[in-house]
């Protein structure tokens, strides 16, 4: 059977990295079985649901590969089908309408929370024989007794005991299709074989099964994938900004960083780090998914990014540069050894727009000192400046080598460690201590700039006092 799996999103925000996640294992799943990916958007929440949400999850999806084998699929367009599926249920026997007002429902709940009981339906309507009406919802008729036992592929055998699951609302009283139906009725419709999606939707596949089974549909494969976690170890969820898929992509995280991270939620391949969507079609085992939660950590992210970014060509890092330099205003055509700052930065930060934001200072002018860093090495530095001023401007040649050799002097002139003579030089230059190896920083600038730098510190310096 060839096997077909889904993503199902619900349209009321930004796509963010725990459905991400979810969708590239449905993904990978499929594309191993040389099955089908497919998307269904659950759009039947009318006041949250929006165009906008759904163009960024498609989109989202898309940016990093992940791409359905067929187009994607609206439960508001469909309600003729869940009608039909309620009719047929109605006509088998197994559902009948219920005419319990919110108040007497609320008032069970009371009684069996007093009683220590678990709060669910009682079932008071199932055998009154009541007719549709404005009134009525229709209920499921579950199985009293017994239990419902699905192989999970993460979790192994699973069981629920009948008694633990009520009647559950199938229509509500103004005819609308609840969650449940739409859900069951989609996945047969849409041929789906596995169902992937994370363990919050445990509780929710044996109610699923019963209406399966009220519809004499086949039964489906389950795998229920460990929740994302924060630092917290608590939940992310997709309210929480930090969360979405294009806020990382805003930062300068690559699609196959994003990809590879997430895949590491909850499985891993050995001592094997570095991942890409190819490599994961070979190499993933649904069976191997953890059961426990996975905590999304940003340094591993950083870590993951900096390996991708290293792998890129110079040609494609400066491709996938360039928005994020235009975002800081810099323009290349200024310098004529752009190409040598970029390659002297590149691995400076760990994201693409940490990288733009370090090249800010061999671009323009700097307006001010990181102030740490200037009351730790530059405030009494005025001595180291002006002599290494002297020997910079003593050189006959201009190059990282020569550079360096007069540093070297300078530091054995003036007896001073290494931080006392590189620190004040390398905060005059670019305004922190961050940067290449002193001699590659002053090799970036001309001589003309590396005094006129030298100058603007001594008289930050002079004022300063």
């Amino acid at each position: 059977m060839t096997k077909v799996t889904r993503f199902a999103p619900s349209p009321t925000g930004a796509l963010h990295i725990g459905g991400v996640r979810t969708a590239l294992f449905n993904y990978v799943y499929a594309k191993q079985n040389k099955g089908k990916f497919l998307i269904r958007v659950e759009d039947t929440d009318a006041e949250r649901s929006t165009k906008e949400y759904e163009d960024n999850i498609l989109k989202g999806l898309s940016d990093i590969g992940i791409d359905p084998d067929e187009p994607p699929v609206r439960q508001s367009e469909r309600s003729e089908l869940y009608r039909l599926a309620a009719e047929k249920i109605i006509e088998s026997g197994n559902a009948y309408w219920c005419d319990c007002s919110k108040e007497a429902l609320e008032e069970m709940r009371k009684e069996q929370e007093s009683a220590g009981k678990k709060p669910m339906y009682d079932g008071r309507s199932r055998n009154l024989g009541l007719k549709r009406s404005e009134n009525t919802v229709l209920r499921l008729k579950t199985p009293k007794d017994g239990n419902l036992v699905f192989h999970d592929l993460v979790r192994g055998e699973v069981v629920f005991q009948n008694s633990e699951l009520d009647d559950l609302i199938l229509l509500r009283s103004d005819g609308s299709p609840t969650y449940h139906l739409c859900n069951v009725v989609d996945d047969f419709n849409q041929g789906i074989t596995t169902v992937v999606r994370g363990e919050d939707h445990l509780s929710n596949t044996p109610r699923q099964i019963h209406i399966q089974q009220a519809l004499g549909y086949p039964p489906l494969e389950y795998a229920h994938l460990p929740m994302v976690l924060g630092q917290d170890k608590k939940r992310l969820s997709k309210r929480n900004a930090v969360t979405s898929l294009q806020d990382y992509f805003d930062q300068g995280y690559l699609e196959s960083s994003m990809i590879n991270m997430l895949a590491r939620l909850g499985w891993s391949k050995g001592d094997k780090e570095i991942f890409y969507l190819d490599d994961l079609i070979v190499d993933f085992r649904i069976q191997e998914v953890q059961k426990a939660g996975a905590v999304f950590d940003p340094v591993k992210l950083d870590w993951i990014n900096n390996h991708h970014l290293a792998a890129l060509s110079f040609d494609d890092f400066k491709e996938r540069l360039t928005p994020f330099l235009n975002s800081v205003e810099i323009d290349l055509t200024q310098k004529q050894n752009s190409n040598k700052i970029i390659e002297a930065m590149r691995s400076s930060k760990p994201t693409l727009l940490g990288v733009a934001k370090d090249l800010v200072p061999y671009f323009f002018q700097i307006d001010s000192y990181d102030e740490k860093a200037a009351n730790k090495f530059l405030s009494g530095s005025e001595p180291v400046l002006e002599y290494v001023q002297r020997k910079l401007n003593k050189l006959e040649a201009w190059n990282e080598e020569s550079i360096d050799h007069a540093l070297q002097e300078a530091q054995t002139a003036l007896s001073l460690p290494t931080p006392k003579l590189n620190q004040p030089i390398r905060i005059a230059m670019t305004g922190s201590t961050q940067s290449p190896s002193l001699g590659l920083t002053l090799s970036l600038f001309d001589l003309v700039e590396v005094n006129n730098r030298i100058d603007a510190a001594l008289k930050y310096l002079a004022h300063s006092t």
